[in-house]
């Protein structure tokens, strides 16, 4: 099963994607799990990824695509995947659609996580407190919640016209959204 979670930060993509790809035993591929694994290794690429997450800018669609391509190429992502925090942006968008041709594949489903800014903000400052995520400031989320709005709702219209666009209530309890995705996804499956 290839599956895409797309929706605004805190909105609990990365939770359900990581129950999802434990209960389809299938990887969970986060950019931005492997852009802070790039920058915890120091290496020149993980301190220039760094300094733009840092800023609450978007990683250049050239890397992002180049890692996600080569991420989706492993032999576990050979019986699905889950994506997350890619594509970002319509050229993103348009280089996934290409690079899935191109090997020969196709998204099963889109979840897109619709959740309030404020909903998105509060769980995000709660996740950084957690995690310790020196990337997830109120002006970085600001600054990141802007770029959602005019970069990345349009992607989820883009792929609301291949019919395969699911909207969660992602507002609700973590279990509750479980129940609203294991739904959906026995539809798919």
């Amino acid at each position: 099963m290839n599956l895409l979670v797309l929706g605004p930060q805190g909105a609990g993509k990365g939770t359900q994607a990581k129950r999802i790809a434990s209960e389809y035993g299938i990887p969970h591929v986060s950019t931005g799990d492997m852009f802070r694994a790039a920058q915890a290794e120091g290496t020149e690429f993980g301190k220039q990824v760094g300094e733009i997450m840092e800023s609450g800018r978007l990683v250049p669609d050239e890397l992002t695509i180049a890692m996600i391509e080569e991420r989706l190429s492993r032999p576990d992502a050979r019986a699905g995947f889950v994506l997350d925090g890619f594509p970002r942006n319509l050229t993103q968008a348009e280089a996934l659609d290409a690079m899935l041709v191109g090997i020969g594949r196709g998204l099963d489903a889109i979840l897109f996580f619709d959740v309030p800014d404020e909903v998105g903000t509060q769980r995000a400052l709660e996740r950084a407190q957690l995690e310790g995520r020196a990337d997830d400031t109120p002006e970085v989320i600001a600054r990141r919640l802007q770029i959602y709005h005019s970069e990345t709702e349009p992607v989820a219209e883009h792929y609301r016209a291949t019919g395969k666009l699911i909207p969660l209530h992602a507002a609700r309890t973590i279990d509750e959204v479980w129940s609203e995705i294991t739904d959906s996804l026995q539809v798919v499956a």
